[in-house]
């Protein structure tokens, strides 16, 4: 069982990587908008598993992106972000359903699965366009590419959570 475990989220790692870097890296939607479905690894990664695992895992993760996209560590800096966020993230979203042992993401409603989210994508994306546009100058710019690039990342992992959840009927 344990292997099992650890053998679906190593396919999930796999997975997100490649089809970030082979399909959704080589879109360009309105010449801006490039959808970041590898953070779906980061809202599926188990509630009550280990954090630093957590943290080094999306360093990997965000630095696998980093290395195929040429884009200078800014995913690895952001994933390692809302990895780190990920437990005040899910205090605020779940309340105190979330100290209890066995809380489950597939428990919650999905108005706060859909919140739950829709924050990480907005703090990684805050993060990220921070970083790469680097002036506040530009906060115009840095706010519609938070906006339009969200919106798209929202949209499509919502489609690959409905596309690839187990349901118990």
């Amino acid at each position: 069982m344990i292997s099992n475990y650890y053998f679906i989220n190593f396919i999930r790692f796999a997975l997100l990587i490649l089809v970030q870097v082979l399909v959704f890296n080589r879109l360009n939607f309105f010449g801006f908008i490039n959808p970041m479905v590898y953070i779906l690894f980061l809202y599926w990664y188990p509630i009550k598993e280990n954090r630093a695992l957590l943290i080094g895992l999306s360093f990997l993760l965000g630095l696998s992106i980093d290395f195929f996209s040429d884009t200078m560590a800014l995913h690895a800096a952001s994933t390692i972000t809302i990895a780190y966020l990920r437990p005040t993230i899910m205090r605020f979203v779940f309340g105190v359903n979330y100290e209890f042992q066995s809380f489950r993401l597939g428990n919650s409603t999905r108005v706060q699965q859909i919140t739950f989210l829709t924050l990480l994508i907005l703090v990684h994306h805050t993060f990220f366009f921070t970083l790469e546009i680097f002036s506040l100058g530009n906060i115009l710019l840095i706010v519609k590419k938070i906006v339009a690039n969200g919106l798209a990342t929202i949209v499509l992992c919502l489609l690959f959570g409905s596309l690839f959840s187990v349901r118990k009927e």
